[in-house]
């Protein structure tokens, strides 16, 4: 009779726990950085384009 490799079994699941986890990180970051997008462009509207420094910016004698 065949020994069972145990050691085997182990690591394939470990191997597709590890696959799993980062599928999940990949889908979390796609879902969080979409909406991160979304929410700039929303927050911060279209400036004119000038040659002038922004006011906070200081001025070159």
């Amino acid at each position: 009779m065949a020994k069972t490799n145990f050691q085997y079994e182990k690591r394939q699941k470990e191997l597709e726990k590890k696959k799993k986890k980062e599928e999940k990180l990949k889908r979390k970051l796609e879902k969080g950085s979409s909406t991160e997008v979304e929410a700039e462009d929303a927050a911060e509207p279209e400036l004119p384009a000038t040659d002038e420094p922004a006011s906070d910016e200081p001025k070159q004698p």
